[in-house]
C-alpha cells in the first residue's frame, strides 16, 4: 500500500517557509488524509512547531433565527469528529510531535477556524482542499471551505491536494 504523496496549492509561495512555532491542521469535516498528515509532520519536524488540530461538526442552520436541535450534529457526527481528531494527533504523537485537538460545531467555519488560530497563536493553517472552484459555485459547496479560509486569512494558508 503506497502513500499518496502530497500536492500543494502554489498560491502562496511564503507559506512554504517555516520556521513555525505553532500549526493549525484544520479541516471542515472532512477526515484528515494521510498527505495532509504527512505535509504537518514534515513541516512540524523542520521547524520544532507543536501542532493543533481542528475539526468542525457541521451546524446546519437555524429556524425562525432561533437555534433549533434538529438542525445540530448528532452524537454520531459528535463522535466522527471526536475520532478523526483522535486518529490524527495519535498519528502525530507517534511520530514525536507534541499535538492536541478538539471539535468544534458552527454553521461558519471559516470564520471558527481563524478564530482558533489565532487564539491558539498558531502562525500558519494546513488543510486538505479540492480543486478550486469559481466563486459563484465555491460559494454554495461545503467542500469549498479550505479556499475561503485561505481568502480571509491574515496568515499562511497551505492547502493540500491529493492526486
Amino acid at each position: 500500500m503506497s502513500a499518496v504523496a502530497p500536492r500543494d496549492t502554489e498560491d502562496e509561495p511564503q507559506a512554504q517557509a517555516g520556521p513555525w512555532g505553532r500549526i493549525l491542521l484544520a479541516s471542515e469535516g472532512r477526515p484528515f488524509s494521510a498527505a495532509v498528515i504527512s505535509r504537518t509532520l514534515a513541516m512540524a519536524r523542520d521547524s520544532g512547531a507543536s501542532v493543533r488540530v481542528l475539526s468542525i461538526a457541521r451546524v446546519h442552520g437555524v429556524a425562525f433565527g432561533l437555534p433549533n436541535p434538529g438542525l445540530l450534529p448528532t452524537k454520531r457526527e459528535w463522535d466522527e469528529q471526536r475520532e478523526n481528531v483522535g486518529k490524527a494527533v495519535g498519528r502525530l504523537r507517534r511520530k514525536g510531535i507534541e499535538a492536541d485537538g478538539h471539535v468544534l460545531g458552527t454553521r461558519n467555519p471559516a470564520k471558527r477556524i481563524l478564530a482558533e488560530a489565532q487564539t491558539e497563536g498558531c502562525e500558519v493553517i494546513v488543510m486538505a482542499a479540492d480543486p478550486d472552484r469559481s466563486r459563484l459555485i465555491g460559494g454554495a459547496i461545503w467542500s469549498q471551505e479550505p479556499q475561503r479560509v485561505r481568502r480571509k486569512a491574515q496568515l499562511p494558508v497551505i492547502l493540500v491536494r491529493e492526486d
